[in-house]
């Protein structure tokens, strides 16, 4: 039989343990879970395009910011009307109008969140390292469609339009303290 004095340290060790292994899966668990669900506005990566294009109509706008860069970034569109289905591609323009070469990564959001999960990108540029040259200009493509799926989901059915966010971030801004 186990004692008392060796059982409460096994059982403390074995939590740490069970504790720590969990911290490790909690991020890929965590990103997995977005992904599925579009929780947080997260968008979806496809490989294809849907086989249905529906008459529905979405206007997508673009929201595009820049964070601790020198950079001047637009979409080449505001706002562009899609069909449900439908493959679309939206254009960026980025200046790097300041005296040296700096290197920066887009994130983005969508919103309402609700509408993430039926945000399908088949290209972007997104939280890829990009560097511009002073003076230097660049056009990023993004290509997308919107999940005919929408039109089932009550959350996401009668949305007639959604913003796309962008934010380039320095990549030294992590490096900051």
């Amino acid at each position: 039989m186990i004692k008392k004095k060796t059982l409460t340290p096994v059982l403390l060790g074995g939590i740490f343990f069970l504790m720590l292994g969990l911290s490790f899966a909690a991020v890929p668990l965590y990103d997995m879970f977005c992904r599925i669900t579009g929780f947080g506005g997260t968008t979806q990566i496809s490989k294809e395009a849907p086989n249905v294009v529906l008459d529905k109509i979405v206007s997508v706008r673009f929201d595009t910011n820049v964070n601790n860069l020198t950079w001047d970034f637009k979409a080449k569109s505001n706002v562009i009307d899609v069909k449900v289905g439908e493959v679309n591609r939206i254009e960026f323009e980025v200046k790097n109008y300041g005296d040296e070469t700096t290197y920066g990564v887009a994130s983005f959001n969508v919103s309402p969140s609700s509408f993430g999960k039926y945000y399908s990108k088949l290209g972007c540029f997104c939280f890829e390292k990009q560097e511009l040259k002073a003076g230097e200009k660049a056009t990023y493509v993004m290509t997308f469609y919107l999940d005919p799926d929408l039109v089932n989901d009550p959350t996401t059915k009668n949305l007639e339009d959604v913003t796309m966010s962008y934010t380039f971030f320095s990549t030294d801004y992590y490096k900051q303290s």
